[in-house]
């Protein structure tokens, strides 16, 4: 494992005693050196733990390289439905920690992290749209791929592979109707 990664491993530990952030690797590797570390934050501390992450000296993230989601469901011996995944760089130390953050139906909810990020604006408002995660304090959760009469989340894994009829109503354009 990357020595920086066990400092933000340590740093993480002193700092937040009752949080078990279980770390993993991402991919089981033989280089141990190579190793890529994932961290899981309860949705209730995640924004405290990401201003953590990204102010610290020892931390030093810097940048969200990507936020996305994985959907759990019927997995062998998920526990929770919703991953949300966030990818954090520390340009300036030269590490990378991956963190997930679960949530679960009726109305799966975390913290924005715009507050420390500003390019999480888009990345929260495509999961919103294709998984149905809100992101509480957002400012300006509107779907970005889909339109806003949309009612459902095509990326969650019980949403029909066919759409639920949709496509139906779009107007055909050819080559001289376009």
């Amino acid at each position: 494992m990357d020595h920086s990664i066990e400092e933000v491993l340590k740093a993480l530990l002193s700092q937040f005693p009752d949080i078990d952030f279980a770390p993993a690797p991402l991919l089981e590797r033989e280089d141990k050196s190579q190793e890529q570390i994932c961290i899981r934050i309860p949705a209730d501390r995640l924004v405290e733990v990401m201003r953590f992450l990204h102010g610290d000296e020892r931390c030093r993230f810097e940048q969200l390289s990507d936020l996305t989601c994985v959907d759990y469901l019927d997995f062998p011996k998920a526990r929770d439905r919703f991953a949300v995944i966030y990818s954090l760089l520390s340009v300036s130390l030269g590490h990378r920690l991956w963190a997930k953050c679960f949530v679960n139906d009726p109305a799966p909810e975390v913290p924005s992290v715009i507050s420390i990020w500003k390019g999480a604006d888009w990345m929260e408002r495509e999961v919103w749209d294709m998984f149905g995660i809100r992101f509480e304090g957002h400012p300006d959760l509107r779907r970005i791929l889909t339109w806003e009469g949309f009612e459902a989340h095509p990326l969650r894994k019980d949403y029909p592979l066919r759409g639920r009829g949709e496509r139906e109503d779009y107007q055909v354009l050819d080559r001289d109707s376009a």
